[in-house]
């Protein structure tokens, strides 16, 4: 028997990048393969888990365009607030925006970048989890946000929307 958390945590990497123009990384955009990535996750996402209450977007142009992208899958967009902590992020940068959050809040989506991510997910559910572009995982939150902190947290579901392992 499974026991319903208390808040939900949705984690998504950014979709696949474009490499091949100078510009800066935080500037990268995505190409041909991400724009269709994105949508994939919106589309799961808009199914799996349609309460969404907040997005956290890293400012890096790939992961703005990944939730634009995402988003628009959703009857209701969810809010979204870029936060600058978010790029090239560690997990301890992570966690601090996390434990910000108002309690209040039910279901929350973090995009952002690896090694972070990955990382993240370690520390609150103590299970690796390896995340290709638009990959998504999915953690139970039995207690406050501010709480969070080493295994505080049960990984639901991780993989990528299209592909086997996303349940």
């Amino acid at each position: 028997m499974t026991t319903r958390s208390a808040r939900t945590l949705i984690v998504l990497r950014h979709a696949k990048s474009d490499w091949s123009g100078g510009e800066a990384d935080i500037d990268r955009t995505l190409n041909a393969r991400g724009q269709t990535q994105a949508p994939d996750a919106g589309s799961w996402l808009a199914e799996h888990h349609p309460g969404i209450d907040l997005a956290i977007v890293s400012p890096a142009t790939r992961a703005r365009t990944t939730w634009v992208l995402a988003s628009a899958e959703f009857s209701e967009s969810p809010e979204a607030r870029i936060d600058e902590r978010a790029y090239a992020a560690s997990v301890t940068d992570l966690l601090e925006i996390l434990r910000e959050l108002p309690d209040e809040l039910e279901s929350v989506i973090l995009v952002a970048h690896n090694p972070g991510l990955e990382e993240l997910i370690s520390v609150l559910s103590g299970e690796n989890v390896r995340l290709s572009t638009s990959s998504l995982a999915v953690l139970g939150v039995p207690g406050p946000w501010a709480q969070l902190g080493d295994s505080t947290a049960v990984l639901v579901t991780s993989g990528r929307a299209g592909t086997a392992g996303l349940e």
